[in-house]
């Protein structure tokens, strides 16, 4: 039977192996569950905000 070693004592390849070992089991990538970086250029919203000034008009009272 192996000697029980606390997590934070671990060595580094130690710890990358038991933190694969227990990512096998997740159902979701914790990767792709990342939210997208608010300062970042999206270009679908640059898209988006095309005015098209003869399809739109105000009207102003």
């Amino acid at each position: 039977m192996e000697k029980f070693i606390p997590y934070e004592k671990l060595s580094k390849k130690n710890k990358r192996e038991l933190n694969a070992k227990r990512r096998q089991t997740w159902s979701i990538s914790p990767v792709t569950r990342k939210p997208a970086n608010p300062k970042a250029y999206n270009r679908q919203k640059a898209r988006k905000r095309i005015d098209y000034p003869d399809t739109v008009s105000f009207d102003f009272v």
